[in-house]
């Protein structure tokens, strides 16, 4: 609990005494009135002094405890209840010197002065609107609606006054509390705050402004009737009202005191609360046509009132219009600026490209997109990939300069264009942000320092629109990246024919998996020992309409690019398990082996896929070996390793493809639940000329997979030398062109046939051999 929320149980004796005391001056004083025993009106004076005095000592003591943002509130309701205490000790005074109702100049302006500070605490409470606008709207709302009033009581209550009993101010003044009272009112529902919990003493504050409008009402009724004598039951409701302002004392601070809720948009308010101000302009209006005399005249208060209320209106409606004018321009700002850097966005962007396109001249876009970005977000969170994108927008603007207009088209992309005579080429351009994203002295091991790839794009013949430049460009900065980063390039001919080749490529792989394009071929691995073929390796292929039979070189990053990878995947699974077990009729012990992307491995059905597709082909478990990459298994999450131990648990085989080639982590041995290494390629092909190291290499994986129970299979086998080597270093498999190029299935299976002990075929989406 903060220290102003504790703060009233400081002395709980103290107050709780002072708080029933006070009740007790309400009810005697109730009691009193309403026996009618001598002395009424000097006893209804001493109870309002004394309640309202001791509400004011309250506020005072809350003003000091509660937060400094409270503060201001509770000192002006302090000075409100000391002036309403104040104000009645002057009536009492007057009224015992003879005057009757002593409607003075000075009670006047005491009550008057305490209707100001209480109109002032309301606009200051922690609900209450910030800004100087915000508070004069909402007190001409009030004024509004006690403005509308005037009329309404005319018709109601005053009719029966004349206009020689209007001619003392002070007794006119005294007939318009009421009409004060509900502009108070009106202001305490505009601040209370729309879209949250109304603070509690708010709440009891309104119901003591509700119980003194209720009493002015009453009071004026009277007074204008000549039925109001001091001492009069309804007395009893202005120091009711007090005590009820000491009870607000009571309450802690509302729980947005501290300014967390300033982070957050404001809802917005309902429609009645928008519309309060201006329901009884309506019922202002019947009134004036209601008050007018047979002569035709309007009574002079009804006409002051009603150009009183039409001023105020105008005044009101022109803050309305100026807020308008700021609300538009601050959407204009969200609409053509990034919020985040304060560069101008894409929408902004594009107009003046288009503008300068128009214009004609040289034009050029300057495409520039972070390499990194997303690693930064997911190491140090989006609040330094923020501070990134604030720190490299100053670093753009700086390096452009005048030469350019910078803009931030989205994320981690940003566009300059070069429009008109220029002071510096396209390149240079690039040069200059280039050097300006490289980290300065002491930011190189900070990791918050991207690079970042640049595509340039000159407007030409070539070009339709606007659009034509900026595919231009990011075919450019795309071409960058496969550069190897932290470059720049410019979109040229060739370029722009290889993006829209690989464009038509991907449209046609969305395609294949449906039309029945892929195919499956598949490449022996033998037992080195006896030479039979043990098992057998799927790659599959895209025989592609009109380019012919494609690689998975061809065709597979396109399809990890795309997210395409999966469905490919997963028709590879079932074909190869249906290949396996057409094998298992001629060889009961094949075996079939099927490369994981690592997008499909990192999914949660990859269970309910690979079971399905052996439940399918009616192959056991044991058959079927999943192949996956040292990188994707290194990168996996915790959920991965499950999964795959799952698969393990059921039967299925895993093996590590292209070992030693990844982050070779030998911890990861432990925990991923491995049957086999395939040792890369790239080692083996070294075998044959003499390469110490590659033969250490290879020795070194064997033993290893030998001390955790794994089995070996030596990759790229193409030469008799290399055969020896792998056999005289002890791999018990082989797979590689020495021993079969990889073939449609009705040639291996003759092959497999005679294999005795059985074939194992896997089916990769990721094989590129």
């Amino acid at each position: 609990m903060s220290l102003a929320a504790a703060a009233p149980a400081r002395h709980p004796l103290v107050g709780r005494v002072g708080l029933v005391a006070a009740a007790v001056v309400v009810l005697g004083e109730m009691a009193w009135l309403a026996a009618r025993l001598p002395g009424a009106a000097l006893v209804s004076d001493l109870g309002a002094m004394a309640v309202s005095s001791w509400a004011a000592v309250l506020c005072a003591g809350a003003a000091r405890r509660q937060p400094a943002v409270l503060r201001r509130f509770w000192e002006l309701l302090a000075a409100t209840m000391a002036l309403a205490a104040l104000g009645r000790a002057v009536w009492t005074v007057e009224r015992l010197g003879g005057l009757g109702l002593p409607h003075t100049p000075l009670v006047a302006g005491l009550f008057a002065a305490g209707i100001v500070t209480g109109t002032a605490a309301l606009l200051c409470s922690r609900t209450g609107p910030r800004s100087v606008i915000g508070r004069a709207r909402t007190l001409l709302d009030g004024v509004i609606v006690g403005l509308a009033l005037i009329p309404i009581g005319w018709v109601v209550v005053f009719h029966r006054i004349t206009d020689a009993e209007l001619a003392d101010p002070m007794r006119t003044f005294g007939l318009l509390y009421p009409m004060f009272d509900l502009m108070q009112l009106t202001i305490l529902v505009a601040v209370a705050g729309p879209g949250r919990p109304m603070w509690q003493a708010l709440t009891v504050i309104g119901a003591g402004l509700a119980i003194r409008s209720g009493a002015d009402a009453v009071y004026v009724s009277l007074v204008a009737r000549g039925d109001y004598t001091p001492g009069h039951p309804v007395d009893v409701c202005w120091p009711l009202s007090y005590l009820l302002v000491g009870l607000a004392t009571r309450y802690p601070p509302p729980n947005d005191g501290d300014g967390e809720d300033d982070l957050v948009d404001s809802p917005l308010p309902p429609w009645w609360r928008v519309a309060l101000p201006y329901l009884p302009v309506g019922g202002a209006i019947v009134a004036v046509l209601l008050s007018r005399q047979p002569s035709g005249q309007t009574p002079q208060v009804v006409f002051v009132g009603m150009m009183g209320l039409l001023g105020v209106l105008a005044l009101r409606q022109g803050l309305a219009a100026n807020e308008n004018l700021r609300l538009v321009g601050r959407l204009r700002r969200l609409a053509y600026s990034d919020q985040l850097t304060g560069l101008p966005n894409r929408l902004t962007f594009v107009r003046r490209l288009r503008r300068s396109l128009r214009a004609g001249g040289p034009v050029a876009v300057v495409l520039l997109d972070l390499d990194g970005f997303k690693q930064v977000n997911d190491r140090f969170g989006h609040a330094a990939g923020d501070r990134l994108l604030t720190a490299t927008a100053e670093r753009m603007r700086d390096a452009v300069g005048p030469d350019g207009m910078i803009a931030r088209l989205g994320g981690d992309e940003f566009a300059v264009l070069v429009a008109g005579e220029r002071q510096v080429s396209p390149e240079g351009l690039a040069v200059r942000l280039l050097a300006a994203l490289e980290p300065k002295p002491g930011e190189e091991d900070l990791g918050v320092h991207p690079s970042a790839s640049i595509g340039i794009a000159e407007y030409g013949p070539q070009h339709t629109s606007h659009t034509d430049l900026l595919r231009d460009a990011d075919i450019a900065m795309y071409a960058a990246k496969a550069a190897g980063k932290a470059a720049y390039r410019t979109c040229t001919p060739e370029l722009r024919e290889s993006a829209v080749s690989r464009a038509e490529l991907i449209a046609d792989l969305r395609r294949a998996v449906d039309e029945g394009q892929l195919l499956m071929e598949f490449q022996p691995i033998v037992d080195l020992d006896t030479g039979t073929v043990r098992s057998a390796e799927a790659l599959v292929r895209w025989r592609h309409p009109r380019l012919g039979v494609l690689t998975p070189a061809r065709f597979l990053p396109l399809a990890e690019e795309t997210g395409l990878i999966v469905a490919i995947d997963r028709w590879v699974i079932h074909e190869a398990c249906r290949a396996a077990a057409t094998w298992r009729e001629h060889a009961p012990d094949v075996t079939v082996a099927v490369n994981i992307a690592a997008a499909h491995l990192c999914r949660p059905d990859l269970i309910a896929t690979v079971t399905g597709a052996v439940g399918a082909a009616g192959l056991p478990p044991r058959a079927l070996t999943l192949e996956l990459t040292e990188s994707a298994l290194i990168e996996g999450s915790e959920s991965v390793l499950d999964r795959l131990a799952q698969l393990r648990d059921l039967g299925i085989r895993i093996a590590i493809d292209d070992f030693g080639t990844g982050y070779s982590s030998l911890s990861y041995l432990h925990r991923i639940p491995a049957t086999e290494l395939k040792i890369d390629r790239s080692f083996v092909s070294r075998l044959d000329v003499g390469d110490a190291r590659a033969y250490a290499t290879v020795e070194m994986v064997n033993r290893l997979a030998g001390a955790f129970d794994l089995a070996v299979v030596a990759e790229g086998v193409e030469t008799v030398a290399q055969h020896a080597a792998v056999t005289a270093i002890g791999c018990r498999q082989g797979q590689g062109w020495r021993y079969g190029r990889p073939a449609a299935l009705r040639d291996l299976l003759p092959a497999l046939s005679g294999a005795g002990a059985g074939a194992g075929a896997g089916a990769g989406a990721g094989a590129q051999r």
